[in-house]
């Protein structure tokens, strides 16, 4: 990948939305694609959330309210964002709702709600961006995975199963969009050392995690904006439905 000052103005002219942005990795995500000359909207449950994270990034971002489950909502978001920039040309689906339950506990409203914001969100995103990208001359979708697509976690039976989903959903979208000049992908992270992610980890859970990975840190959110980045840039022009895996190498040895 190329270093942040050679890769300063890479998106000069492109917009991108990204959902789930106004926090945490989709937060980061939008500042980087912003620092690099992206207008980015930003689209949150909340419009304040989503405005007061486009105030702080500046650089043209502008934050939308949106129940990206809710079909209807996801298409005047992405109306919205080609009405006011004329053009749309990046899509990060990053927007996710996480309970963990054991197999007992679970309820048909967690399962409604994750399948909505994890799976249902990114094929409405992706059904209403197509047809601004395709008049654009073609665009990048990157969703956003999780290694736990690959792995089984106890307790995680449905984060794990919308995971695999969107590495399945990236795929077939991928082999559709393609002849639009529309690439698809994902990346796939492990564990990020997110704010929500420290303050739910104690001082011994966090250090397990560490361990167990064999570069002995956890992801910071620059690992996935940059890998997000990357995908979503034309240094990956001939790359489409593939899921890049951003883990410390997790994957490589269990």
């Amino acid at each position: 990948m190329a270093s942040n000052s050679s890769s300063s103005s890479e998106f000069t002219g492109r917009v991108a939305l990204v959902t789930g942005g106004a926090r945490g990795l989709g937060r980061g995500i939008a500042e980087l694609l912003a620092s690099r000359g992206c207008t980015v909207a930003i689209v949150d449950r909340k419009a304040k959330w989503a405005q007061g994270a486009a105030e702080a990034i500046g650089c043209g971002a502008f934050g939308l309210g949106a129940d990206v489950s809710v079909q209807a909502e996801v298409q005047a978001a992405v109306a919205a964002t080609v009405a006011r920039c004329g053009r749309l040309d990046i899509v990060v689906n990053n927007a996710m709702w996480n309970r963990y339950d054991p197999l007992a506990d679970i309820t048909p409203a967690t399962v409604d709600r994750m399948l909505g914001v994890g799976f249902g969100a990114i094929l409405w995103t992706t059904q209403a961006a197509a047809p601004a990208m395709r008049a654009g001359g073609g665009g990048a979708i990157v969703n956003i995975a999780s290694v736990s697509a690959r792995l089984g976690f106890a307790g995680a039976m449905v984060y794990c199963g919308v995971k695999a989903g969107v590495e399945g959903l990236t795929r077939a979208a991928a082999a559709e969009l393609a002849c639009d000049r529309i690439r698809v992908n994902a990346v796939a992270p492990s564990t990020i050392a997110t704010e929500g992610v420290r303050a739910m980890l104690d001082t011994d859970a966090f250090a397990a995690r560490v361990a167990d990975t064999p570069l002995r840190r956890l992801g910071e959110i620059a690992d996935i904006a940059e890998a997000v980045a990357f995908l979503a840039s034309v240094r990956a022009a001939f790359v489409t439905g593939q899921t890049l895996i951003v883990d410390g190498g997790i994957t490589a040895v269990l």
